[in-house]
């Protein structure tokens, strides 16, 4: 794999940042608080890289519009409560994204989260300078739907051939089937190795920094 690609675009819930198991947290709380079923662990995992409004749709199919609203704003209200630094990337995260930029790579992050959160995030754990562009759910349509990548690749000019995505979630690597980029699939954040191998990802790792090497 080494000299295959020029652009590393990233997702950053449970690929760059340690976020899953909070946001598992927060969305079983906001459930509780709004009396409705409380979705497993696993259930929550599953939505992790969907816009929000996609993901309570899923977790809360019987709800009805002003309902998910509702869970997702106090979702949103315990999310922002964390007071989040560089230590919440996985470790050795900062290091790896220096060492690709200085390698030539051009960095991206394609997230389900919105923008505001994730400007938020980047600034806070001191890696918004390192990414050429990125894009969110809100600016964007959600993953699995392939406008996101493809909207970063025409953004900074990068054949298709020469892109890499990077993520934990099967809408990661869905999102990427679909946009025919390659993949790789980390097992730090919300789907393990068994299930993120059925979207043919060129190879699934711990950790993001365990590319260092590979590529």
């Amino acid at each position: 794999m080494k000299n295959r690609f020029d652009l590393i675009i990233f997702d950053w819930d449970g690929t760059l940042m340690d976020s899953v198991d909070w946001i598992v947290h927060c969305i079983q709380q906001a459930a509780m608080r709004c009396e409705c079923a409380v979705p497993t662990a696993q259930a929550v995992r599953d939505i992790v890289g969907l816009s929000i409004e996609n993901a309570m749709k899923q977790l809360f199919p019987d709800e009805d519009s002003e309902n998910r609203q509702k869970i997702a704003a106090d979702y949103a209200k315990t999310f922002f409560t964390k007071q989040i630094g560089p230590e919440d990337l996985f470790p050795g995260v900062h290091d790896m994204l220096n060492q690709f930029r200085s390698q030539g790579y051009r960095l991206a992050v394609a997230t389900g989260k919105k923008s505001k959160g994730l400007q938020a995030a980047i600034n806070a754990t001191g890696v918004a300078e390192l990414f050429c562009t990125t894009r969110c759910a809100d600016q964007t349509a959600s993953k699995p739907n392939p406008l996101m990548l493809d909207e970063i690749i025409m953004e900074l000019g990068v054949d298709k051939q020469r892109t890499l995505m990077v993520g934990d979630s099967v809408h990661d690597l869905q999102m990427a089937l679909n946009a025919q980029v390659a993949s790789v699939g980390v097992t730090c954040g919300a789907h393990p190795a068994t299930t993120l191998q059925k979207y043919n990802p060129l190879l699934c790792l711990n950790y993001p920094t365990d590319l260092i090497g590979i590529i």
